[in-house]
């Protein structure tokens, strides 16, 4: 079992209702808002939930994607083993024992009388064709880079009811990693995604009308405790304060990704919800190739302005993308102080020495990605022209972003900041450090052969030395590497409708489980 080194977590709780000219003025803004079948707007036995966002897709192996993983994740399709994010332990999905046999093999027990959302019965040949699609296709899977990396693993059935995974190498938290691959039938295509996937969820795809909305409907045949609601639908809209106001006047049950401003009011419920916000250096590149030049942005942030004025105080500074309660997470690490005098020698300095300091720098935004995302890229690039950086924003949306999110990257775009959130739910450092700092990683714009040694060396680790060695790795990229500049560790805010009980925990920017929503009463 993994353990976790975290405190407590903080309960939600309500937020202060709003002033009454602000809530009815998110009331009038439904009139314009409504969509859907009369059934849904009425709410009945279906749970309504409005997002920032569509989901690009709901690819299983791309369920990492926040847009993705938030409706697809044990809802649509299920892993083998599940974290619990109060606890940091692991409980059995659809396996129902494991364990290591051998210092590179795992063997797990899986569940028998479960069936696909198809009729068909699954096995541990689906188990085994699922891990080699994630982890070993040319598809391009999300998962594949955030949680594996360049493992090399093997899946085999050893009959309809056991599955073992071989690793190249030891790998102490396997059963965790398996926890992101969420399972489909070997029937499903394995050279390229799926937009509409089969699974074993509670939940199937009942209609997905592009653009409008996305309906998912009880699975009756689903072999756990059967969910309260016969359907959840699925709305998206831009704006919090529309998302917000559906809430307040019915026509939806829960809203995610509000801000403090949006004006949820008595239906607003904040907690901890594991995210924080950094900007992705591209150091490859000059200016950015001058550590000066990383070191420079890091001080020209004023990160308790960020967190106090555009946050409106939901959040803390940050100096590491890996938060409290994570194993590997670093206590001595601080943010660094804002100080735009010692910003502006460094970029003096640069300049003097020849580095090209007035190349425009693109700061690459995405819409939604958190509240007032394009709030804080303001005050990033204001505070970057400042030092005397030149500075452009281009805000995007999800799909466009992902193409600068991911490799491989866009070619030909001159140097970049990325605006970027990363949650990890799954409690170890070991999925932040290979896929965002590692010379490979997916997500990773840099990196260097010690931070890939030391990444390494952790990821091998057990017990206080992996504590300890993921935490010098952070450690080491804060001081020496400077990849990024971390901002804050984010608060959420959804709205809930008094109709619906259902508590958010640290992973539910990230899934959000409709077999734990029930009606009120």
């Amino acid at each position: 079992m993994t353990e976790n080194r975290g405190k407590p977590r903080t309960p939600a709780r309500r937020l202060p209702r709003t002033a009454a000219v602000l809530a009815a003025g998110t009331v009038l803004a439904t009139s314009a808002c409504s969509v859907g079948t009369a059934d849904d707007q009425a709410g009945g036995d279906a749970v309504r939930i409005v997002l920032p966002e569509e989901p690009p897709t709901l690819e299983p192996c791309d369920a990492s994607l926040t847009a993705t993983g938030r409706v697809t994740r044990s809802n649509i399709t299920e892993p083998l083993t599940e974290r619990v994010p109060k606890t940091g332990e692991l409980e059995p999905k659809l396996a129902t024992g494991w364990e290591q046999t051998a210092p590179t093999t795992w063997t797990f027990d899986l569940r028998k009388n479960v069936t696909f959302h198809d009729g068909s019965a699954f096995t541990a040949e689906d188990a085994a064709f699922s891990v080699e699609r994630t982890v070993n296709s040319d598809i391009g899977c999300n998962v594949d880079g955030y949680v594996f990396g360049d493992s090399d693993l093997k899946a085999t059935a050893v009959d309809s009811s056991t599955l073992k995974v071989t690793t190249a190498k030891p790998d102490p938290i396997l059963p965790l990693r398996l926890s992101f691959v969420e399972v489909v039938p070997d029937s499903t295509a394995a050279d390229s995604k799926v937009r509409e996937p089969v699974g074993t969820g509670p939940y199937r795809i009942d209609s997905w009308d592009k653009g409008v909305r996305l309906r998912l409907a009880r699975n009756d045949d689903y072999w756990g405790e059967k969910p309260d609601y016969a359907a959840a639908t699925y709305l998206w809209r831009a704006e919090g304060s529309i998302r917000a106001a559906m809430v307040a006047s019915g026509e939806a049950d829960i809203a995610v990704g509000l801000a403090p401003t949006d004006g949820a009011g008595e239906f607003a419920v904040e907690y901890p919800n594991n995210e924080t916000s950094y900007l992705r250096i591209d150091a490859t590149k000059a200016p950015l190739d001058d550590v000066r030049v990383r070191k420079a942005i890091n001080y020209a942030m004023d990160k308790k302005g960020l967190v106090s004025s555009v946050f409106r105080g939901l959040g803390e500074p940050a100096g590491q993308v890996v938060p409290s309660g994570v194993i590997g997470h670093a206590p001595d690490i601080e943010p660094w102080p804002y100080d735009m005098a010692e910003a502006k020698k460094l970029i003096a300095e640069a300049k003097a020495d020849g580095v090209p300091v007035d190349t425009t720098i693109t700061l690459v935004g995405r819409n939604g990605i958190y509240p007032n995302a394009a709030e804080a890229m303001e005050v990033a690039q204001n505070a970057l022209n400042e030092a005397g950086l030149k500075v452009k924003i281009k805000m995007l949306d999800v799909n466009a972003w992902l193409e600068y999110l991911l490799r491989p990257f866009p070619e030909d775009i001159g140097p970049t900041l990325l605006q970027c959130q990363h949650g990890n739910q799954a409690g170890d450092a070991a999925f932040t450090m290979g896929q965002i700092y590692g010379s490979e990683g997916a997500q990773s714009s840099y990196g260097t052969p010690e931070l890939d040694r030391m990444i390494d060396e952790a990821e091998r680790a057990t017990g206080e030395d992996r504590q300890r060695l993921f935490a010098e790795a952070l450690a080491h990229q804060k001081d020496e590497v400077v990849r990024d500049a971390v901002l804050a560790h984010m608060t959420g805010i959804m709205a809930r409708s008094p109709k619906v009980a259902y508590e958010p925990n640290s992973a539910t920017n990230d899934e959000m489980h409709l077999a734990e929503m029930h009606p009120a009463g």
